[in-house]
């Protein structure tokens, strides 16, 4: 105890400040070590004595710097100098007023130790508020050594940790109209004014300390405090502080700039205006280091800043801090702590809002690669989607398979916030594109260059919306589904969804289509079942409705081609409606639609429900999500159309369209309705104004009404007129054209199959073509025709031809020539008719039916020009077929009705004309519309001029032909389509038969085309050869020979059979006419270059048809130097060693002509060769006796062309 008092004394005797330092280490190491209250209540009284007697308050400071020293190691200290030595307090208090500031400093220290002592707090609470709040606060402002500044901020913070004290200080008992005055807070609250001169040093430690106690007065209460520091412009300052690099200074400015953003006072006197800058480049500077926390509270205040800015004060007045701000989220989003990331994002929904980003121009490049890398970094930290499900799929595993509270615990809570906060910023960006819409400078950058397109636009932004929604949010969103469902998570991923639709106003309904096809309908049902049921979590209810509303109307806007206002107005009541009461299972809403009201009453909301789901079905359903088992779905339908009937119910018809669409596409699944709903439904449809109300344009629906025969008799016709009417037929032809399988073919036209299972619906078929407009007409024509292109074994040509003749009589009697050629039906139903014709296998008599179509086609003829190729080209092609599909009988009547016809003749004598008038076209293999009629019109009169003469018919009207004309044709060809020239060479044939006399033809001689080859006067063998000439002769002979050279580079059949069939009737001609010239011709040394032409090709061998054609005609003429006995053995020994079996029947007919002549010709054969000879020829009789006859009309391109015709 001695030991003490003599140090106690020694303090104030000495002078020395090291000196000094010493004995209070020494002194205060001796009671800590001592461990006895006794010594320290010792120095306690010691000190309470020596400050008594002082005689100036400078001989204190020892004294206060022991009890600061004493506070600081001994914990209890402070306890007990309040409570059993409070007067020391007293003398505190005036070395507060002593003008010395290092005994300033020392009270205070001790003070802020005394203070940070509960009982010292409690007991010292009262002196506080009576003496020493005035002293203190003079004493803080007054401070001038930082050492002093320091230990008063030290004491302030301890009483700062009061709520009582803080009152005190900030003398917050005042009016709010006080609260509202600056010059009253500036003169009353001295406070606020200390802390901001603090924050004018240049001393960081001091600015650091000064914001610190600022956010100690505001976290006790910012609406309270807050207003007193933004009068005195405080936050001006506290952003200059940003500046720092200092990470504690900065710190402490964050927290008390976030304690102040939540005084609306801070952002309407414009602080955060003056300071986004200081903010961002604050975060720009602390993203270099690595300080975790920091980056989290700049981003935290700059995330609260976004949030809380009134929009009517523009925070981003500089479009260049708005782009470094984007640059800060960039790089923060990227972050590779997850932590930073997630704030990150938070800041990125709230920067995405119209008034932050309406500084023009908007920089939508850098808002997209923003929202680029937002939701990469979050797909990133998703696991891929495990499979590719649809949507609700997912949720239905999801829910069956794990309770709620476990699946959120299968994902980690920072990726589901990390989710949801990504799912707000792309919510908030779709809602901000909205938003430019009605904003004419946000739609693309003003400041692009003439004549250049800026990629930063509006328009090029909300593309990127949609497509990246597609890309990376559907799917990060499913894989996410796959492991939780969360309604908060899908709350805001269904709400940016239905913003989307207004988006790209222009793909609403293909994106509405994707949605409702990747099953996102009964997605939300099933979240609306999960989470809303019982009235629970009403915004997600309300969001799930609405979106189901607008893809219900979109889908409606998109599928039904008649829709109208009033229709979709009563749907989209319905559905804001029903859709939030909506919360059942798919089981449910199933036993709900079955459900039948009570008797009686007629249950409202029931019906609203049934309505609804019925319409999401419907929608569903048209685009594949069939969630709903068929046979379950079928009856449950059904059941609510009896059920509706039985109680007088008529559901409106936009819910019977989806009613019986719905049944339709479940037929197959479901079993046959009954009588009873048959009846139900023709009462129901039997009351609506109009079917085409309930009509959907699908080949179920079709199907579904031509099954039954009760519907099909009633609404039949209707149906099939509604079909044809909305059918794209056009669309139908490029279909077929692709489709190369049955299959195929009836999914491009699914009317097909069903006319084949019921055959009777062509009479519906054929009444509409004669009762519906020209468009379904020709609709109704083109399918006919498909079908019996498609279907040989239909056997309903004699039902065909009879109402084709009904048709035909109509539209003649009811045309003029002028309007027939206006029909854009006619052409279509005479190719019909042509069709039709053409199914019939062999020949056949003509019977009365067929003579009056005869005589109606002939008839329409008459009345077109050659400029008619629509009308005539079927038309011809039809009598073309009566003349040679016919008996001789049939075949005599019908030449006698066609060569009455004297406007068809002098059709056919155009026709003819034309030939030389017509320019050649530019690829001659080519066969144009005008080519095709030419070749018709040259095969009927080749037709009429063989059959003429056959029965010499009786001719009214003579037909004119310029020999030389097709004599040029033939010798100079000039570019003329291959099929031409056959028929040209088939009228020649049949004029070299008669001789060229015959009461049908005129020949004229004379030609005055330029460089035509004209006749020389005549000769003696021209004289014997008229009216041909020896030059033509030749030069046609030529001609044939290098078609026949022609024949083996094209590979063309029907021109070899045509050629050699020509050469054979010129040589017969010339044989009649003179002989020596016949025999001169058939002789000709090229001949045997030709032949062996045609042996130098593929097959390479003599049993081919114009070999043995013209073999024959060489042994015919025994043209020995042509063929020599050794050939001939040749051909006999290969046909000897062929298959007769499989020989072509072209081929057999000219090896049996060939052997014949044999037979018949000097040529020397060999006995055994004769045996050979006479079993083939048996054999081939046999097989031609047995052989199954081929169709002998064929298609070429649009020509119609016997085989036997051109062959025979």
């Amino acid at each position: 105890m001695h030991l003490i008092g003599t140090l106690f004394g020694m303090l104030h005797s000495v002078e020395d400040s090291s000196a000094l330092n010493l004995l209070v280490e020494v002194l205060v190491r001796l009671v800590v070590e001592l461990k006895s209250e006794q010594y320290l209540h010792c120095i306690l009284d010691e000190s309470q004595k020596e400050l008594c007697k002082a005689t100036t308050m400078r001989s204190s400071l020892p004294t206060f710097s022991l009890l600061g020293k004493l506070a600081d190691a001994i914990p209890g200290f402070a306890d007990i100098l309040v409570v059993k030595h409070n007067n020391l307090v007293d003398h505190l208090l005036m070395g507060l007023t002593y003008p010395n500031e290092s005994i300033k400093a020392a009270v205070c220290y001790l003070y802020g130790k005394l203070y940070s002592s509960p009982v010292g707090t409690e007991r010292l609470s009262g002196h506080f508020e009576e003496r020493l709040y005035g002293v203190f606060l003079n004493t803080l402002e007054c401070a001038q050594t930082k050492e002093l500044q320091v230990n008063c901020l030290g004491l302030l913070k301890e009483l700062l940790k009061s709520d009582h004290f803080v009152s005190i200080l900030m003398n917050n008992s005042k009016t709010e109209e006080e609260t509202e005055n600056p010059d009253f807070l500036e003169g009353e609250n001295p406070l606020p004014l200390i802390l901001k001169k603090l924050l004018l040093t240049r001393d960081e430690m001091l600015q650091a300390a000064s914001s610190h106690c600022m956010a100690a007065v505001l976290v006790h209460s910012p609406s309270r405090y807050a207003p007193a520091f933004i009068h005195a412009d405080v936050p001006e300052f506290l952003f200059e502080c940003l500046l720092s690099k200092s990470e504690i200074l900065i710190w402490s400015v964050y927290c008390c700039l976030l304690l102040l953003t939540e005084e609306r006072l801070f952002f309407s006197k414009c602080h955060t205006v003056y300071g986004i800058e200081s903010l961002v480049r604050s975060l720009q500077g602390v993203l270099l280091l690595n300080n975790v926390e920091l980056h989290k509270q700049g981003l935290l205040l700059f995330t609260e800043i976004l949030k809380r800015q009134p929009m009517e004060i523009k925070l981003f007045t500089n479009r260049g801090v708005c782009i470094e701000a984007i640059d800060v989220l960039m790089e923060t989003v990227n972050c590779p702590v997850l932590e930073v990331a997630v704030e990150a994002v938070k800041a990125v929904a709230a920067f995405l809002r119209k008034d932050h980003l309406s500084c023009p121009p908007v920089p939508y490049e850098e808002l997209q690669k923003l929202l680029e890398a937002v939701l990469k970094r979050c797909a990133d930290l998703s696991p891929p989607q495990s499979s590719k499900r649809h949507a609700g799929d997912l949720l239905f595993s999801v829910s069956q398979s794990h309770p709620t509270n476990r699946n959120l615990g299968r994902v980690p809570q920072r990726q589901g916030q990390f989710l949801l906060n990504t799912l707000e910023s792309f919510r908030n960006a779709c809602r901000l594109a909205v938003q430019f819409q009605g904003d004419f400078m946000a739609q693309e950058n003003a400041f692009t260059a003439p004549n250049s397109e800026s990629k930063d636009t509006l328009s090029n932004f909300s593309e990127f919306l949609l497509r990246i929604c597609d890309s990376l949010c559907i799917p990060m969103v499913m894989s996410y589904l796959e492991r939780a469902v969360s309604p908060s998570v899908t709350e805001v991923f269904i709400s940016a969804l239905n913003t989307l639709f207004t988006v790209v106003p222009s793909m609403r309904n293909k994106f509405s289509k994707k949605l409702a096809s990747s099953s996102f309908i009964r997605l939300t049902l099933e979240l609306k079942a999960r989470f809303c049921s019982v009235q629970s979590n009403p915004v997600l209810n309300h969001t799930c409705s609405s979106f189901l509303c607008s893809l219900c109307l979109n889908l409606y806007s998109a599928t039904e081609k008649r829709r109208t206002s009033q229709e979709e107005q009563e749907m989209s009541e319905l559905l804001l409606k029903g859709l939030p009461q909506l919360n059942y299972t798919i089981a449910e809403s199933l036993l709900l639609l079955s459900e039948t009201p009570e008797p009686f009453f007629l249950d409202q909301s029931l019906c609203s429900h049934q309505h609804c789901f019925i319409l999401l079905l419907y929608f569903a359903y048209t685009f594949g999500d069939r969630f709903v088992p068929d046979a379950e779905l079928f009856l449950a339908v059904r059941n609510f159309l009896l059920s509706a009937q039985d109680h007088g119910d008529c559901p409106p018809p936009h819910i019977l369209r989806a009613a019986l669409y719905l049944l339709a596409v479940c037929q197959d699944k479901g079993k046959a309705l009954d009588v009873r709903s048959l009846s139900t439904i023709k009462r129901i449809l039997d009351n609506l104004p109009d079917l085409s109300l309930v009509y959907v344009h699908c080949p179920l629906l079709l199907k579904f009404f031509l099954r039954y025969p009760e519907l099909m008799g009633r609404f039949g016709h209707q149906v099939l007129q509604l079909w044809f009417s909305w059918e794209d037929c056009k669309q139908t032809e490029a279909e077929e054209a692709d489709c190369g399988t049955s299959s195929q073919l009836n999914t491009a036209n699914p009317l097909l199959p069903i006319l084949k299972s019921n055959s009777s619906i062509l009479l519906i078929l054929l009444d509409l073509v004669s009762s519906s407009s020209v468009e379904v007409a020709w609709k109704v024509l083109m399918t006919l025709r498909t079908f019996l292109e498609r279907n040989e074994d239909v056997l309903v040509c004699d039902l065909l031809r009879s109402r084709f003749l009904q048709i035909l009589q109509q539209l003649l009697v009811e045309s003029s020539s002028a309007t027939l050629q206006a029909n854009r039906n006619l052409p279509v139903l005479l190719s019909l008719l042509f069709l039709v014709q053409l199914r019939s296998k062999g020949i056949r008599e003509l019977d009365s039916t067929d003579l009056r179509l005869l005589h109606q086609v002939s008839n329409l003829c008459g009345k077109c020009s050659p400029r008619d190729t629509d009308l005539l080209q079927p038309s011809l092609n039809f009598l073309y077929w009566s003349l040679h599909q016919t008996t001789p009988c049939s075949q005599q009547r019908a030449v006698a009705v066609l060569l009455s016809n004297v406007s068809l003749l002098e059709l056919l004598q155009k026709v003819l004309e034309c030939t030389w008038l017509w320019s050649p076209p530019s690829r001659p293999a080519h066969l144009s519309s005008e080519d095709a009629l030419l070749c018709s019109g040259w095969l009927l009169v080749a037709s009429f001029l063989l059959i003429q003469h056959r029965y010499n018919t009786e001719v009214h009207q003579t037909l004119s032909v310029d020999l030389t004309e097709v004599l040029n044709a033939v010798i100079f060809r000039n570019k003329k389509p291959i099929l031409l020239l056959v028929s040209i060479m088939q009228f020649l044939r049949a004029v070299l038969r008669q001789n060229f006399s015959s009461s049908l033809l005129v020949i004229v001689g004379q030609n005055k085309a330029p460089g035509a080859t004209q006749p020389q006067p005549s000769s003696l063998q021209d004289t014997a050869l008229h009216p041909l000439a020896m030059q033509q002769v030749f030069s046609l002979v030529v001609s044939l020979q290098n078609l026949l050279v022609h024949v083996q580079l094209q590979k063309d059949l029907l021109l070899s059979q045509a050629v050699v069939a020509c050469l054979e009737t010129l040589v017969e001609y010339l044989y009649v006419k003179n002989q020596d010239v016949a025999l001169h011709v058939a002789s000709q040394p090229w001949h045997r270059f030709v032949l062996f032409t045609l042996l130098s090709g593929g097959q390479k061998s003599f049993l081919q048809p114009e070999v043995l054609r013209l073999m024959t005609l060489f042994v015919r003429y025994q043209s020995s130097n042509i063929i020599s006995q050794k050939e001939i053995s040749q051909i006999i020994q290969e046909a000897a060693e062929a298959n007769i079996a499989e020989l072509s029947e072209a081929t057999s007919c000219a090896l049996h002509l060939f052997l014949s002549q044999i037979q018949s010709s000097h040529y020397h054969v060999e006995p055994e060769q004769s045996e050979i000879i006479q079993t083939l020829l048996d054999r081939l009789l046999g097989q031609r006796t047995t052989c199954v006859k081929h169709q002998d009309i064929v298609c070429l391109g649009s020509v119609a062309v016997s085989l036997s015709h051109i062959r025979d």
